[in-house]
């Protein structure tokens, strides 16, 4: 979808820096409300479908638990 992309794209200019989540609702044009935590981890769950070999080990995306998400260069 558009927004994965822009979010894809988002990590991707800059890898290994950590995103909040309400810096990607930011760059989807946005707002982070607490009702859409759900919605970005969907989008990322959507992203590692596409993008990882196996979306439940993933090697690109990263979770920083507590902090949000980062890609990793291979």
């Amino acid at each position: 979808t558009a927004k994965e992309f822009d979010i894809l794209k988002l990590l991707m200019a800059n890898p290994k820096r950590v995103y909040t989540k309400a810096q990607l609702y930011a760059c989807i044009g946005g707002a982070l409300y607490e009702s859409d935590e759900n919605t970005m981890m969907v989008h990322i769950s959507n992203l590692r479908a596409k993008v990882e070999d196996d979306p439940s080990h993933p090697k690109y995306i990263k979770t920083v638990r507590g902090l949000g998400y980062k890609i990793e260069e291979t």
